[in-house]
């Protein structure tokens, strides 16, 4: 089903989540090819973009294929947000920019007041979105928690629809939960009854049976998947032909599991330096592996490994002794 952020349009109703150290372009890549219809990327920090950061800037990096895709920052100033939000349109023009308000970790939430944090300021979350809206063209969207240690979901809600959002992502847990309990869906429920704006459901989906039921349960307007397609790509795809068609998901094979990693190797050897493209792909190889027959073996000899060459080799033994 075709929806819109804004003016932009969006083919499905499958996004990534902005999942921190995992969304590079490679993994942003892969996604699309999934089918995908919204691409989030990490998120980056508006200090790290006003101060010229080197791993900010490499973070920013983005190509047209991914689109449309949304650019997510974190910070805890009006000021330097609209700065660095500035920033990102007219140098990677992205098509929307997401504020976070919702990240648990410390040294985000605690040491520098952003993300969650904000939860507990709602007036200083209403000036940074209506500073930002303000700012750039594109649409600018808001993930959120359902709280820091209490609800005030709803609260937030209306002071960002009032702030000028174009759309709220919506991960029902407080801070203090962070993923210690189910995802409490009524959350979003009552979002979407709140706002009129497009809002997107985050948490627990784990299938494209997930999905359905958080769009039939919620009546939200799109589901983002995040940690559950680590390894497993696969899921987005599924979740786009189910919710489009009701097609059954298909098991995916072991052959394609090993043929994803020196997939995402190679696009990982393409745009990182070597040494952090084996130190990614040697996280992303042991979830694609999990479960797999003798997997256990193989996972430490992968966190060895120096070299693109030491990986594909490691893999192709593995190939034969799963008779692939």
């Amino acid at each position: 089903m075709k929806w819109k952020i804004g003016n932009v349009r969006i083919d499905n109703q499958v996004v990534l989540a902005p999942m921190a150290g995992i969304c590079d372009s490679p993994f942003r890549t892969i996604a699309k090819e999934m089918g995908c219809g919204l691409i989030s990327t990490e998120m980056v920090s508006d200090r790290g973009i006003i101060y010229d950061n080197t791993r900010t800037q490499d973070m920013l990096q983005m190509t047209d294929y991914e689109r449309p895709i949304s650019q997510q920052l974190f910070g805890a100033s009006p000021k330097t947000m609209t700065r660095a939000s500035l920033y990102i349109h007219e140098h990677m023009n992205p098509d929307m920019i997401d504020i976070n308000i919702g990240c648990p970790v410390r040294k985000v939430a605690i040491k520098g007041q952003a993300g969650s944090a904000l939860l507990k300021d709602p007036d200083k979350a209403y000036e940074i979105v209506c500073e930002v809206v303000d700012t750039v063209p594109v649409p600018v969207t808001v993930k959120i928690r359902s709280g820091w240690d209490s609800v005030n979901a709803l609260e937030m809600a209306r002071l960002i629809e009032d702030a000028g959002a174009s759309a709220i992502t919506v991960h029902p847990r407080t801070r203090e939960q962070s993923y210690c309990v189910d995802a409490d869906w009524s959350i979003i429920r009552d979002v979407k009854n709140e706002v009129s704006i497009p809002v997107i459901g985050n948490g627990d989906i784990r299938t494209c049976f997930d999905a359905k039921r958080m769009l039939d349960e919620t009546g939200c307007d799109a589901i983002m998947i995040g940690r559950a397609t680590l390894g497993n790509p696969w899921l987005i795809k599924q979740c786009v032909e189910y919710l489009d068609d009701e097609t059954d998901p298909q098991k995916v094979t072991k052959g394609e599991r090993l043929e994803m990693i020196k997939k995402h190797t190679q696009l990982l050897f393409e745009r990182k330096p070597e040494k952090v493209a084996i130190s990614k792909m040697r996280l992303h190889a042991a979830y694609y592996l999990k479960g797999l027959y003798r997997s256990v073996e193989i996972k430490p000899k992968i966190f060895k490994t120096t070299t693109k060459e030491e990986l594909f080799d490691l893999i192709e033994d593995y190939m034969e002794i799963l008779n692939y």
